[in-house]
């Protein structure tokens, strides 16, 4: 797991997707990373270490077709 040091006015929303490409479906697992990190408020202090998990990759959704 990588870290980062959270910017001024930045929230957890704006570090997953600036640490994940814009993939703010990140954010539940940095706050699953980081217990405590929500403590914190909204707009984390300048300077907070968060950890950074592994991207998990989204599982496949099943093709239905509606004329078999």
């Amino acid at each position: 797991m990588a870290a980062v040091i959270a910017r001024q006015g930045e929230t957890v929303d704006q570090i997953a997707a600036r640490c994940y490409g814009g993939d703010t479906a990140m954010t539940l697992a940095i706050l699953e990373a980081n217990p405590g990190l929500a403590a914190l408020g909204p707009i984390l202090p300048h300077g907070t270490a968060v950890t950074l998990p592994e991207r998990v990759a989204a599982p496949a959704a099943a093709t239905i077709n509606l004329w078999d």
